[in-house]
């Protein structure tokens, strides 16, 4: 890798900008009685549904894994069934965030503030859909979130899923930006597979969902991001670039 000065962050959303799973998974469970199914995804089960990138695809998934081989729903139906569930899920997830239910991660808020009156450039990579992105950024940092980003990609323009590079490439071509010359945020296997895809020198912060996942490959592994500010940042990426 070619040594580039640091000029943009890169943040995954959920799980890296804030603990968002335990809320996502109650969500799920709302739906799947609201929608008469007796589902109920424990920890154990959505920690391991969380190795599907998507919520409309972790549901087929699932209903897969039910239903076995049997068709007991055509195709168009089932595409109307996963639709509903899923819209039911992120009317109640809206609903959460609004309560409070889902804070961003420890450090998060001063990096991201520091970062831009140091000049960088800020952007979102996620493959969650924009309504999730805007009621958990509209909470944590006002009406006026999107001004704070430079260029936001998420599942409404980069449908291919994590692990897949899709959304990365995509944020790097509409800043204009070489890799060498940003650094990725994520908190799981999926997400570093994807940024590193890219190009992208990856800082990681797992959370309780994704700890057991393999981050090889990642520039630095953390606990959070408290007390990080942007010189450390600087420095592990002019690391990555030797």
């Amino acid at each position: 890798m070619t040594t580039a000065t640091l000029s943009a962050l890169i943040f995954d959303v959920d799980g890296t900008l804030a603990d968002t799973e335990s809320a996502h998974r109650a969500a799920f469970n709302t739906a799947f009685r609201e929608a008469g199914l007796d589902w109920n995804w424990d920890e154990a089960l959505y920690t391991r549904l969380l190795e599907v990138s998507g919520g409309k695809e972790r549901i087929r998934h699932y209903w897969s894994e039910v239903n076995g081989e049997m068709r007991s729903i055509d195709a168009g139906a089932l595409a109307d069934t996963v639709q509903r569930i899923h819209d039911l899920k992120t009317a109640c997830y809206e609903g959460l965030v609004n309560e409070g239910a889902v804070q961003l991660r420890p450090g998060v808020l001063a990096l991201i503030e520091s970062a831009s009156q140091q000049g960088l450039r800020l952007a979102i990579a996620t493959t969650t859909s924009p309504v999730n992105i805007a009621a958990l950024l509209r909470k944590a940092l006002g009406a006026d979130w999107k001004y704070a980003f430079q260029v936001v990609e998420d599942a409404s323009t980069a449908p291919l899923k994590k692990p897949h590079p899709q959304v990365y490439l995509q944020t790097l071509s509409r800043m204009r930006l070489a890799p060498e010359a940003g650094l990725a945020f994520e908190d799981s296997g999926n997400g570093l597979r994807a940024a590193r895809g890219a190009g992208l020198a990856t800082l990681v912060t797992p959370n309780a969902y994704t700890a057991h996942h393999d981050f090889s490959g990642a520039l630095r592994v953390l606990p959070d991001l408290a007390g990080i500010g942007v010189g450390e940042l600087r420095a592990w990426h002019a690391e990555a670039g030797r």
